[in-house]
């Protein structure tokens, strides 16, 4: 097979770019997980985690995918029979509301289209109306990776808040954490659920667990059962540094040094370049007169951006188009939306040019595939860039 010249332009929404530096960290020799050396590299990420997750509660480090995370927080929270709250935001949240019935749970899943997040109004609805407070938890996916929207969280916590319902809150942030501001603590969540190949810019292979309070006092009683999974094994080896089996050590390496590069440019500045290149995105698809995604301008996402092509027209055709062509892939649409848009990943270690390189390559795309559309996109992005460059 001969490969194409250049780089391969990776444009999906995770797993995500891995920057050379964290690279270069995880290309180390494995040292011992029960020295001290190995000790200090744990405390290390542990505690910068605290700092992106914006919580001084412990987080949890499982080697797994955020599906395990996924699986962690209900598992620890829970009971057999146990009634919670989920929405129909997208795929993820769809498969998120399967794991949670295969492990016997009830779930009452309020439908959705798609094109927006939870609605806040539901949620303080659903809990005023459950009188003898059955509902356990309230699960929401906070950045749905299929749709490219985002859910208004601090809005559902107020309306949470306002129903005066002690259910738990679980939010998954394994497209949002440290690409969209987050606040474990301050937005009062119990668990949030992530993953090491977005936003933390690592490949795929560590799952994490913000847990509150609140959840270590639930997981106490909870009878969901565990073994792997258990948060109180891990608590307690992580407080002198080790795990309790075997860490994913050298992606622990490069853990540290994404940690490092966030901190060194600094969380609200990483959540302002995302939020640009968004905007840039969305006014390239504009500018072509295709449709965004997301329906509700307060949810458009800052991670990824979905766009819909016209009726009769395959997205997947187009995708593969633009890999033959121009060796870049492009998000697929999942689920009830395959075939029906394609999804652009701006998250993690991404730049300006990054992002026209892509929208070029879409642009391109779009002309060889015969989709109507109007010219002029890619530079509708670059004046956007342009004028916003700091």
């Amino acid at each position: 097979m001969a490969f194409p010249a250049g780089r391969h332009l990776l444009q999906i929404p995770g797993p995500t770019n891995v920057p050379d530096l964290v690279l270069r960290a995880i290309d180390r020799p494995t040292i011992d997980h029960r020295g001290p050396e190995f000790a200090q590299l744990a405390r290390e990420v542990l505690a910068g985690l605290q700092r992106v997750f914006r919580t001084r509660q412990p987080v949890v480090v499982f080697p797994a995918s955020g599906t395990g995370a996924w699986e962690a927080a209900l598992a620890n929270t829970l009971s057999p029979g146990d009634r919670i709250l989920m929405f129909e935001t997208g795929h993820f949240a769809t498969l998120w509301q399967e794991m949670a019935e295969r492990l016997g749970l009830s779930v009452d899943f309020v439908p959705g289209d798609w094109r927006r997040g939870a609605d806040p109004a539901a949620v303080e609805d659903k809990l005023r109306s459950d009188g003898q407070r059955k509902v356990r938890a309230v699960c929401v996916v906070h950045n749905e990776t299929s749709t490219g929207v985002t859910t208004r969280l601090p809005e559902v916590r107020a309306a949470m808040d306002r129903s005066g319902h002690p259910a738990l809150l679980l939010v998954d942030t394994i497209s949002s954490l440290a690409s969209m501001e987050y606040r474990h603590d301050e937005w009062k969540v119990d668990v949030t659920v992530a993953g090491s190949q977005k936003g933390l810019m690592l490949p795929p292979g560590l799952s994490f667990n913000a847990v509150s309070e609140k959840a270590l006092a639930a997981s106490r009683n909870a009878g969901l059962r565990r073994s792997y999974w258990d948060w109180a094994p891990m608590l307690r080896a992580n407080e002198s540094g080790f795990f309790p089996s075997t860490p994913a050590t050298n992606l622990l390496y490069g853990l540290r040094e994404s940690l490092a590069m966030l901190e060194e440019e600094g969380l609200e500045n990483v959540f302002q370049r995302h939020a640009r290149h968004g905007e840039a995105t969305r006014r390239a698809v504009r500018a072509w007169g295709l449709e965004l995604n997301c329906a509700d301008e307060r949810e458009h996402s800052a991670s990824l951006t979905a766009i819909r092509l016209p009726a009769g027209h395959d997205a997947d055709r187009l995708r593969a188009l633009i890999l033959d062509r121009f060796d870049m892939s492009l998000g697929q649409g999942l689920g009830k939306l395959k075939g029906k848009l394609f999804r652009i990943g701006h998250l993690g270690a991404f730049n300006d040019l990054m992002l026209c390189g892509a929208l070029a390559g879409v642009e391109m795309g779009l002309a060889l595939a015969g989709v109507p559309h109007r010219a002029g996109g890619l530079a509708a992005a670059m004046e956007h860039l342009a004028a916003t460059a700091k």
